[in-house]
């Protein structure tokens, strides 16, 4: 019988064959990272900066919607354009005036102070609350009587009044007593032409300003007291939320100062936000349009 045939000895890879592997697996990897990096850095970017245009774009449209329910000739701003403040409505109506001469029912007395309370004819989109205000024939600018920032608790000489209380405030024809009938206290009377009224809920003010963690936000303060003079931040302790973070500059953001914007009731938002991590900002601008008609 011949021999059986001798099994070869099973033989490994060497130090220098791992090594070459290592070094050409490192050359393909790092000419890979190349090509692969400029897209990854460049969508990494882009979604950073879609991030960063819809922030900026839902705090503008936030902005704009409470600024189509500000009070008639109630919108002011800062000096160098860093916020804006306003009265904000929730509904407006109708009150009954002696001239429409309607029997058993209180109408809106621009003469006797004693008389508060008035019916609203045809009711109201939205109830009246206690402790809203209501204002008539708002011209603004520190016109007296006819500037509802000039409201003083017990009334004098200006065109707004607080709710003490609404009896049938869901129904066609709510009667709505006054803390005090301001309207009755002016000194030169300003009913409105067409018997209107607003009914304001509270003062709102956005503005740019620097928070707690060092950044620069947007914050919308609201539920504060009504003051004469503009106050940035308003005084008191306001509700307050942060809408928009990592502001890129706070100049400028309102723009309503000007003649044209004011008389074409146009307000203009800008607003610029920085990327995290990226250069450059993010600007967006919007206009809004206010309605000025008392």
């Amino acid at each position: 019988m011949s021999p059986l045939p001798r099994h070869r000895a099973s033989r490994g890879f060497t130090l220098v064959e791992a090594i070459l592997v290592i070094v050409i697996i490192g050359v393909v990897a790092g000419i890979v990272a190349v090509f692969i990096r400029a897209p990854v850095i460049g969508y990494t970017e882009s979604a950073e900066r879609a991030s960063v245009s819809d922030e900026a774009d839902l705090a503008l449209r936030r902005m704009a919607r409470d600024l189509r329910l500000a009070l008639p000739n109630s919108v002011r701003v800062a000096a160098d354009g860093s916020a804006i403040e306003f009265l904000l409505t929730s509904t407006g109506g109708r009150y009954l005036s002696v001239d429409d001469d309607v029997p058993g029912l209180p109408f809106l007395d621009f003469d006797d102070p004693n008389q508060r309370s008035f019916a609203v004819i045809g009711g109201t989109m939205r109830p009246i609350e206690r402790g809203n205000y209501i204002v008539v024939y708002n011209l603004g600018d520190g016109i007296v009587p006819s500037d509802a920032y000039g409201f003083r608790s017990g009334g004098a000489n200006t065109n707004i009044a607080r709710v003490e209380a609404v009896a049938n405030p869901s129904g066609p024809m709510p009667i709505v007593t006054l803390e005090s009938n301001a309207f009755a206290m002016q000194e030169v009377t300003m009913v409105s032409p067409n018997r209107r009224f607003q009914v304001v809920t509270t003062p709102v003010t956005y503005q740019c300003t620097r928070l707690r963690d060092g950044s620069v936000g947007l914050v919308r303060y609201w539920d504060y007291d009504i003051s004469a003079a503009p106050l940035f931040p308003p005084q008191g302790s306001p509700r307050q939320a942060v809408i928009a973070s990592r502001v890129a500059n706070c100049n400028n953001v309102f723009q309503y100062g000007t003649a044209a914007t004011r008389a074409s009731a146009l307000v203009i938002l800008n607003l610029s936000l920085r990327p995290r991590g990226g250069d450059g900002v993010v600007s967006l601008v919007h206009q809004v349009h206010v309605d000025n008609t008392p």
